[in-house]
């Protein structure tokens, strides 16, 4: 007769796996999660060099490291971010966007942006400007 194979139940509660506790954190001690949901079709990645893809996925990399309270402190032109107001904008702004939704913008390949705005700890990437044609540097 065939042995039964499986998984002996254990009296040991502490080798049962569980669920992580939920930690209800600032969005200010989070770190970026990014959504690439509203990318504008003549700003998006489909649009950059490979180069300028690798320089985009590692800067969204390094910027998951840190939280946005961290990020506030660094450099406009290094990991950290720069307020764009909405008048300079060139391309219109997505119907779904408030007005008064605050732009932001990080560099992901040498001072090129990606412009999106912030909602709790998420960036919502809306333009990629890579030629410097979504407002004035």
């Amino acid at each position: 007769m065939p042995k039964k194979r499986g998984f002996k139940s254990s009296p040991n509660k502490s080798l049962q796996i569980k669920a992580p506790a939920s930690k209800q954190e600032s969005p200010e001690q989070q770190p970026p999660y990014f959504s690439l949901q509203h990318l504008n079709r003549k700003f998006c990645l489909s649009l950059c060099e490979t180069e300028e893809k690798a320089a985009f996925a590692d800067t969204l990399h390094k910027l998951s490291q840190l939280p946005w309270s961290q990020l506030k402190q660094q450099p406009r032109h290094g990991l950290g971010y720069e307020k764009i107001a909405r008048n300079p904008i060139k391309s219109g702004i997505p119907s779904h966007i408030k007005a008064d939704v605050i732009f932001i913008a990080f560099r992901f390949h040498a001072k090129k942006a990606m412009v999106g705005y912030r909602s709790g700890h998420v960036f919502h990437v809306v333009w990629l400007d890579r030629s410097f044609k979504l407002y004035k540097h």
